[in-house]
């Protein structure tokens, strides 16, 4: 998608070890207008695959996966990292390792919001070693859902989590995939949408 490449050429820092920071206008401060065209072009690929539910994990999932949920019409879930005192209900739950915080959290969906007749799409904001869409799919497997899709906003290209994830036999569509992550710059591969 051109106009997020520009924008992470644009506002994007290089942190080095693979990391890239894109806090100005999604992980932190979020570009609404940016996140309702990523929104629906997930939604536009998508839109033949009969969606009933998007999928995420928190937070910086989120924006995306609203707008993308928004244009289809169809409830958006996110995965909580941290149980609340309001989730009294039985739970579904997996573990989660994440790349940039280098942490493992437990994550969890209410049982009552997925069953065997939703047709999931996930959307995440990064995908670098696949672990949080991992995560989510057995999530979705708990309930007895169907993945139809991943839509990831930023893949690392570089990292092995589009290996992990199309070994399980689930299309992957990232707006933006990064060859490489060197000298203060990201080096761009085609996109999938």
């Amino acid at each position: 998608m051109k106009k997020l490449i520009e924008r992470i050429e644009k506002d994007g820092n290089v942190l080095g070890d693979g990391v890239l920071k894109v806090d100005s206008f999604l992980t932190h401060q979020v570009d609404p207008e940016l996140m309702q065209e990523i929104g629906t072009t997930f939604a536009k690929r998508f839109q033949a695959e009969q969606i009933t539910k998007v999928v995420t994990i928190e937070a910086s999932g989120i924006a995306p996966a609203l707008f993308t949920a928004q244009t289809l019409g169809v409830p958006m879930i996110f995965a909580r990292k941290a149980k609340s005192l309001t989730m009294d209900e039985e739970l579904l739950t997996a573990s989660v390792y994440s790349f940039t915080k280098q942490v493992t959290s437990q994550v969890s969906i209410s049982r009552k919001f997925l069953s065997a007749e939703d047709n999931v799409l996930i959307i995440d904001d990064f995908l670098a070693n696949g672990q949080a869409a991992k995560g989510l799919i057995e999530l979705c497997q708990q309930a007895g859902a169907t993945v139809a899709g991943i839509g990831i906003v930023i893949e690392k290209s570089f990292q092995s989590g589009r290996a992990l994830l199309e070994e399980m036999s689930i299309p992957v569509v990232s707006l933006a995939r990064i060859a490489s992550l060197s000298e203060g710059k990201a080096t761009f591969l085609e996109g999938d949408a």
